[in-house]
């Protein structure tokens, strides 16, 4: 089991990952590699889990909130209004992902989940945002969310559970590509974020119920708080510089990282 220090580090890596669009698996597997720790189990990772979904859902309490009364009115009124029009491309949008997951999971964790797949991908998606993200800047004018582009996101969203590519990059990468501007594509990937982070958690929950492995519950704690603490700070931080940034400093990391992990591979 990992010491305090361990888990205080693995979760802010966690926080810090998950929103940012540079793959929190490619930095998960880097202390384990490079200061060989024991894997941090599986308690663990429902507890960083349950931590980034806090995040979220107090950074987006107000957008949520509507949407729970707009649907509440829907039924009442008995007509669509534009936040049950939101919840149901949110909807749409997870079950491509949803269906991997329950397909697919197996297979990725017993094959994909190696240093040279981690390090590809990291790559070639990286290259890939930076091309969005240029295209996104010399395209005129922008769309707005639609039926089609958020089932396209939600394809593309099925494809992030392997390793390295990075689950609210490919979203965001997929949102610019469709001509949605900057914030409405990361908005939208942080909205999307909660039925994926939400349904991962609970997968894991049914793990964990049928697994004997020990909890300890003072480290799941301290786990869970840095997680949310530095999801929330992170997701804040991301939304507030993305126009002025861009996209270009999270691909210029991403294949700085790429070369440090084949680096690692190699050597």
């Amino acid at each position: 089991m990992i010491d305090w220090l361990q888990a205080l580090l693995l979760a802010a890596i966690q926080g810090l990952t998950e929103f940012l669009p540079i793959s929190s698996s490619a930095h998960l597997v880097i202390p384990s590699l490079v200061l060989d720790w024991p894997d941090q189990g599986l308690a663990f990772d429902i507890a960083v889990h349950v931590g980034t979904l806090m995040a979220v859902l107090v950074y987006y309490r107000s957008d949520l909130w509507q949407m729970a009364t707009g649907c509440l009115d829907a039924v009442q009124y008995r007509e669509q209004n534009p936040q049950t029009q939101m919840v149901f491309l949110l909807a749409v949008a997870s079950v491509p992902v949803a269906l991997v997951g329950f397909t697919g999971s197996s297979f990725i964790e017993e094959n994909l989940r190696t240093l040279p797949v981690i390090a590809t991908t990291t790559a070639v998606f990286g290259i890939l945002l930076g091309v969005a993200d240029r295209y996104s800047t010399r395209v005129e004018g922008s769309t707005g969310l639609t039926l089609p582009i958020a089932l396209a996101i939600g394809f593309a969203q099925a494809i992030a559970p392997i390793p390295g590519v990075s689950r609210s990059g490919v979203t965001i990468t997929a949102g610019l590509f469709l001509k949605l501007d900057r914030q409405t594509a990361a908005r939208f990937s942080f909205l999307l974020s909660i039925p994926v982070i939400g349904f991962a958690g609970l997968v894991k929950g049914l793990e964990l119920a049928t697994s004997e492995q020990p909890v300890e519950w003072a480290i799941l704690l301290l786990g869970a708080v840095a997680a949310a603490v530095t999801a929330y700070l992170c997701i804040a931080a991301f939304i507030r510089l993305l126009d002025r940034i861009g996209m270009m400093p999270f691909v210029y990391y991403r294949l700085v990282l790429a070369a440090f992990l084949f680096w690692i591979w190699i050597a």
